[in-house]
């Protein structure tokens, strides 16, 4: 092949526009970010089977078969949200891995999914101090009494909110027994 066949290559590669800039790399997101960009919009799921939340990004990944299919953010939590609940009445959301063990569609909030704290770690624990661990942690939509809207800030007694279309969503893709870690 003679040099002059490459000329049209050589155009072409002189006028191909060069890559979007982003404004942020990957590797300059946190963790559960840089995981949530990994979801692909167009991809199809009936259900997840594994929730992820982190509480200092305030976000919830579901997974499918070991893909992130879906995020939601601005997650509220108790009105104490730093540190893992360890006693009833400290208003904190548990930190560990629990899962899904019910849903109660009468609850006093749109919605709710059980989660399965406590677990034995975390009743021993309290046992220790003579204390209960508290329970009835749910993943559950706003107060039935607003009218509409979000209750603003951190607001529940240890229980994980989300807006009611939220919840109406995750009632239908998750399943009982899904595993739901919950991170600091």
């Amino acid at each position: 092949m003679n040099r002059l066949s490459f000329l049209p290559l050589l155009a072409l590669a002189a006028c191909a526009q060069p890559p979007p800039k982003v404004a942020e790399a990957p590797s300059a997101l946190p963790p559960l970010e840089r995981e949530a960009a990994r979801i692909i919009p167009e991809r199809r799921f009936a259900h997840v089977d594994y929730l992820l939340v982190d509480k200092s990004e305030r976000m919830m990944i579901g997974y499918a078969d070991g893909q992130p299919v879906k995020v939601w953010r601005g997650l509220q939590f108790g009105d104490q949200p730093l540190g893992h609940k360890r006693f009833e009445g400290d208003e904190r959301t548990p930190e560990g891995r629990y899962f899904i063990e019910g849903r109660n569609p009468g609850s006093a909030y749109h919605l709710s999914l059980k989660i399965s704290y406590p677990n034995d770690k975390d009743r021993a624990f309290a046992r220790q101090y003579g204390r209960s661990p508290g329970g009835d942690i749910f993943l559950h939509g706003q107060p039935n009494a607003l009218p509409f809207g979000r209750v603003p800030g951190d607001w529940t007694d240890g229980c994980i909110a989300f807006s009611n279309a939220e919840i109406e969503e995750l009632w239908r893709i998750v399943p009982d027994g899904t595993v739901i870690e919950i991170r600091p």
